[in-house]
């Protein structure tokens, strides 16, 4: 390094192949030379990963021998390129000259674009582009093509300069690579024109500050000046970045006169190299930084190139290639080489390979060919040379559990390797983030498997559940505002927040939601908005609102002016009816401001009026947030004003031009935080890191394929330094493989997930294994390198494979290892104690269990119950009911016409009114058939009901106490609503608004509650009829003799005993198919059907209960044990025998 302390300017290009290297080299430079004090450092870089590397070292305490780092990581200016170029053309030609942003820049060349295509579609030239927007009523094409075009002139400025000012010029021409002029296709001269109509409507002014323009200027100027103009920095480092435009290193050449520019350039490769990638002809200049390697020859001919390249880099590196190239032509060595220490300005490293890897990477730092590779390396023994691994997976759900497990294995391997030292790359970190975080989130941190983790490069949008609130409320005129929409609104805190709801109230305000009835819709109007009938108001919000301001004024009152009063609304919690009316009041103003067209202006007012009226920030994220899109809306404003954009934009627009601008990249991401990084493969994320892992190596995901605009026209004029999608990710990928240290681990979706066919690794993945295939042997021949390195996994993580000594696969999920323990291990299954009873059984109870046997041991021995605790809200108005809705409906009918049976059809139309108020019925002409249906067959069931009563005329005051032991089971309950006859004789009648079927078809099960309570009056002495009035029939059981009803009911309590120790092996409806046929073979058939159904239209009653679902999945387990026909006859028989009396027809059932 030069003795002299002050800084000299120049442009200086450092080579290296190591990264860890060219950082100590300028956290040196920086330690030597420091800047005057308050004077940043600026650092030009790629990513933010860089950018957190690079602080961290400067960061490090200094060591002696001129090593470590300067103690502290301040006054660090971290740039991007791009904006970094725009601030150096405004400092050297002046800020009043060069606007802060320039009008040609992709955001302002959209909306200027937005506003002039509407005119020049009828001109000369432009009919593709008239093609393509015809039919676009909602702007969308016309706002897509703005945005693509802007992005392509963009493009066009940093690369095609030359194109750009021949169509300025009116010369409708293309330029080539060579120097080479050719006429523009016909087809696109409409670019050409589009240009200068876009040049014209900036004027000569705004020409001047576009970026081709604005760097012309600049070069002439700084190369012109005798002094360096004020604010200039005094240094400038561009730290690990593949590629540069030549635009830029003309810049920072030019800015070299002045300031000292230093580039660390990441070199794959010690000798001269450009020779042998693709469009070698196309470099110009003579110069060579690095030598050729000894006995290449001068000019390779393409037949002989693989005797004298490494096919990786040929193949991979045609980006690197081009910008050092680029680099070659600004470079002049001799005038910096003495300012280094010993003159090295290149730091190739040496080192003596013992790995795979290692050797790989030093075949390619040394340029050598296959058959130079074969000769040096010695066979790879892979019991000792973990450093490249391939695994094979059926989805990226298995390849993220498998990497978790691989890690795992590594980190008790190899006690040095940190999580910090690992770094995960993906094609789409998006699309990978679900399962990192299922996989690597499910375990609590004290648990020994835990491996703390960061994601890094995640957009926003979608994720975060502020933003997704906004996209909500942007989406309202489209919404149909159903009820999980607007309960998704109140997750939000910041939400909650401005309408004052705290969490707590959540429950409350749901069960009131779901009990007024609320579907979905604000209101008719809104409804009507939407294709509707008008006046459609039922399951409406404001329906439901009515119905609770109602309730809360009157509580269970009569309806008014047809509505009916929701009463469960009252004390202090009725205080969040008026948060919730807020709520949908702010709904419905942001519903109609959003539906019309606007300017951008109006626009601007309509959205802070929106976040202002439903946001709160409730915390510091949320502020970032809010402040983030109040920052996104001015300066789209801006763009706006700044290009005359007056026209009216839909919503569809607006929404895009403002949300966009949240996921563009940024270097203030998380990075390096102590954790495995999950990131996407990016430009320059080869930070040197031990173990490298890349997933998603897929065919047909990478390379990333970006399908090409059929109007650009750089894409068939290839010139040295152009980006690519594709070329970038071979780039990344050779990068990702320098960067490794000690071990590169690659993974992809090899075998289909539904018939487990081979599906192809990425094409990239394939010239890698081919490469080590051909270059390396493997120690044990008995089985080619290649396979020996890659590890195919099976389909689930379960797999007893995983879990079986002998197989090379191994898991740290020890929950799955309980599946594959050998029979002998797992215990004999304890029995539950048997049943002690603290409370006497009640008769509620035991017609629970003959209902269900295997449901009530669960509920009442074990206290599991299966239905879901949380269903969620309908978001749909009632329209077709299933049974136990229409059951529920009936059922409420038949009380209402019970209580006034002299006015039958009055309290059936007011009723049924009442449930079409509730919500509870279909809307208009679907409820009034509904509701006639419903109503048909009481009339008749309430007859039927009172001709029975006229037998037992007098009700009986009052209820009967019941009480019974056997054998210490004690029963005990009352009998009530019972009517007397003359001579003393009970009657308990039941009515059911079903039907019973007749003798042959008879539901059974529907008799067993009235059976119970029979069977129970008779053996405690009772003298009890037993009515039960069904819509089709009306059935009478005379009373029991009182021993046959004891030896009933002993039985039924000795299996409810038994029944609590262990579930019963019998449901209720199979049980009575099994009695209902005489010969076994067709009972068995029939009890089959009844219980697992015909598989067409019917699931049978195994599916009615998760708890029968869950203990006896299949017929066939419900009668493993033998037992089943037993409990068949003990529970059900006696209710099939017993003397029940058709009272509807002559047909009597004995």
């Amino acid at each position: 390094m030069p003795d002299a302390t002050s800084l000299s300017p120049g442009f200086m290009v450092v080579h290296g192949n190591r990264l860890d290297e060219l950082r100590s080299l300028v956290v040196s430079w920086m330690r030597r030379y420091p800047l005057a004090p308050l004077e940043n450092e600026i650092a030009l870089v790629q990513s933010n990963g860089i950018a957190q590397w690079l602080k961290l070292a400067l960061a490090e305490d200094p060591q002696a021998d001129d090593m470590g780092g300067c103690g502290i990581a301040a006054a660090i200016d971290v740039q991007l390129p791009g904006s970094f170029m725009w601030q150096l053309y405004r400092m050297v030609l002046g800020r009043d000259e060069i606007p802060p942003k320039s009008l040609l820049d992709k955001a302002p060349l959209t909306w200027r674009l937005m506003r002039l295509l509407p005119e020049l579609i009828d001109q000369p030239h432009f009919e593709p582009l008239q093609r393509f927007l015809t039919q676009d009523a909602d702007l969308r094409k016309r706002y897509q093509l703005a945005e693509r075009l802007a992005d392509l002139f963009d493009q066009y400025q940093v690369y095609r300069a030359d194109w750009l000012e021949d169509w300025a010029a009116g010369r409708h021409q293309l330029r080539n690579g060579r120097g080479e002029s050719k006429p523009l296709n016909p087809a696109n001269c409409w670019q050409a024109e589009l240009w200068r109509a876009l040049l014209l409507d900036v004027g000569e002014a705004g020409m001047a500050e576009s970026r081709a323009g604005v760097h012309q200027r600049f070069i002439e100027r700084i190369n012109n000046l005798e002094h360096a103009p004020p604010g200039l920095p005094s240094r400038v480092i561009v730290f690990g970045i593949s590629s540069l435009p030549a635009q830029a290193l003309e810049a920072l050449a030019g800015l070299a006169r002045f300031s000292q520019v230093l580039l660390c350039v990441h070199n794959p490769c010690r000798h001269h190299w450009s020779d042998i990638v693709a469009d070698k002809d196309l470099l110009r200049n003579e110069y060579k930084r690095q030598a050729r390697k000894t006995g290449m020859p001068v000019t390779i001919d393409p037949q002989t190139l693989h005797q004298h390249a490494h096919p990786l880099l040929a193949a991979w590196g045609k980006q690197g290639r081009d910008y050092i190239s680029l680099l070659d032509s600004y470079d002049d060595p001799n005038s910096y080489r003495a300012a280094f220490r010993d003159g090295r300005i290149d730091l190739f490293s040496d080192s003596e390979p013992t790995t795979l890897l290692n050797q790989l990477q030093d075949d390619i730092l040394e340029l050598r060919p296959l058959n130079e590779t074969r000769e040096l390396w010695p066979a790879v023994d892979l019991q000792r040379d973990p450093s490249i691994r391939f695994h094979i997976a059926h989805s990226a759900q298995r390849e993220v559990e498998i990497l978790h497990d691989q890690l795992l294995h590594r980190f008790s391997a190899d006690p040095t390797l940190r999580p910090r030292d690992v770094i995960v790359m993906v094609p789409d970190v998006d699309s990978y983030a679900p399962h990192i975080r299922a996989v690597f989130g499910q375990l609590e941190r004290h648990d020994p498997r835990f491996i703390p983790f960061t994601l890094t490069d995640q957009g926003q949008r979608g994720r975060d559940p502020l933003l997704i609130a906004v996209e909500h409320l942007l989406k309202l005129p489209d919404s149909r505002f159903p009820v999980s929409e607007i309960l998704d609104l109140l997750d939000v805190p910041a939400l909650r927040e401005r309408f004052a709801i705290k969490e707590r109230d959540l429950p409350t305000l749901h069960r009131w939601i779901e009990g007024a009835g609320i579907r979905w819709g604000l209101n008719a109007e809104q409804r009507a908005g939407l294709g509707l009938p008008t006046e459609l108001e039922q399951n409406s919000w404001r329906f439901g609102l009515r119905r609770m301001l109602l309730g809360y004024a009157v509580g269970t009152g009569t309806a008014c002016d047809g509505i009916e009063p929701y009463d469960e609304i009252g004390g202090l919690d009725a205080a969040l009816i008026g948060p919730l009316v807020a709520l949908l009041d702010a709904l419905n103003d942001a519903h109609q401001a959003l539906s019309e067209p606007a300017s951008p202006q109006t626009w601007g007012e309509r959205l802070q009026r929106l976040m202002q009226l439903f946001f709160l920030p409730s915390s510091e994220h949320d502020d970032y947030l809010l402040g983030q899109l109040e920052q996104l809306r001015e300066t789209w404003l801006e763009t706006c004003e700044s290009v005359g954009l007056q026209d009216e934009l839909p919503l569809t627009v607006v929404r895009e031009a403002w949300l966009a601008g949240l996921d563009q990249g940024r270097l203030s991401q998380r990075f390096l935080a102590g954790a495995v990084n999950f990131c996407t493969l990016m430009p320059m994320r080869a930070i040197p890191f031990k173990l490298v892992c890349l997933l998603g190596m897929n065919d047909g995901d990478y390379p990333r394929a970006q399908p090409p605009l059929d109007f650009d026209l750089m894409g068939s004029d290839y010139r040295p330094g152009d980006r690519s999608r594709r070329e970038d990710d071979r780039y990344l990928l050779l990068e990702a493989l320098l960067s490794a240290r000690d071990q590169l681990y690659i993974s992809w979706v090899g075998r289909s997930i539904r018939d487990n066919s081979d599906r192809p690794a990425s094409v990239l993945i394939g010239q890698l294994r081919d490469h080590l295939a051909s270059g390396w042997q493997h120690a044990r021949s008995d089985l080619p390198l290649i396979d020996a390195m890659t590890q195919e996994h099976p389909l689930q993580p379960f797999s007893a494979r995983y879990f079986h000594e002998g197989d090379s696969l191994f898991s740290y999920a020890r929950e799955w290892q309980l599946l594959h323990q050998a029979p002998a291990v797992i215990t004999q299954e304890q029995g539950l104690t048997p049943h002690q009873q603290e409370e006497p059984l009640s008769l509620g109870q035991l017609q629970d269990f003959l209902r269900n046997p295997v449901k009530h041991f669960f509920s009442q021995r074990l206290k599991v119950f299966f239905e879901a605790a949380e269903v969620p809200l309908a978001d749909e108005e009632p329209f077709v009911l299933d049974a136990l809705q229409r059951y529920s409906l009936s059922d409420s009918l038949l009380n209402a016409a019970l209580t006034q049976p002299d006015q039958l059809d009055q309290a059936l139309t007011a009723q049924a009114l009442r449930l079409q108020g509730s919500g509870l019925l279909p809307m208009v002409g679907f409820g009034e058939c509904l509701r006639n249906e419903l109503i048909e067959p009481l009339p008749d069931l309430v007859q039927r009901y009172q001709h029975l009563l006229a037998l037992w005329p007098t009700p009986h005051t009052g209820a009967e106490p019941i009480s019974f032991a056997y054998q210490g089971i004690q029963l005990e309950g009352w009998i009530s609503g019972l009517h007397r006859r003359s001579d003393g004789g009970l009657l308990s009648v039941t009515t059911i608004p079903n039907s019973i079927g007749s003798i042959k078809t008879r539901k059974w099960h529907r008799l067993i509650r009235p059976w119970v309570n029979h069977v129970v009056a008779c053996a405690c002495g009772l003298p009890l009829s037993t009515g039960l009035v069904a819509s089709d029939d009306t059935l009478l059981l005379a009373p029991l003799d009182k021993a046959g009803a004891e030896d009933i009911l002993g039985n039924l309590l000795l299996a409810w005993h038994t029944g609590m120790s262990a579930p019963l092996p019998v449901a209720v409806k199979t049980a009575f198919a099994w009695l209902g046929q005489a010969d076994p073979a067709k009972a068995q058939a029939a009890a089959s059907k009844a219980y697992e159904g015909d598989g067409i239209t019917t699931d049978g009653e195994r599916r009615e209960t998760p708890a029968l679902t869950r203990q006896f999945p299949d017929y066939a387990a419900l009668v493993a044990s033998e037992e089943f026909e037993g409990w068949c006859e003990t529970l059900y028989r006696p209710l099939i025998n017993a003397p029940w009396r058709s009272l509807s027809s002559t047909e009597a059932d004995a």
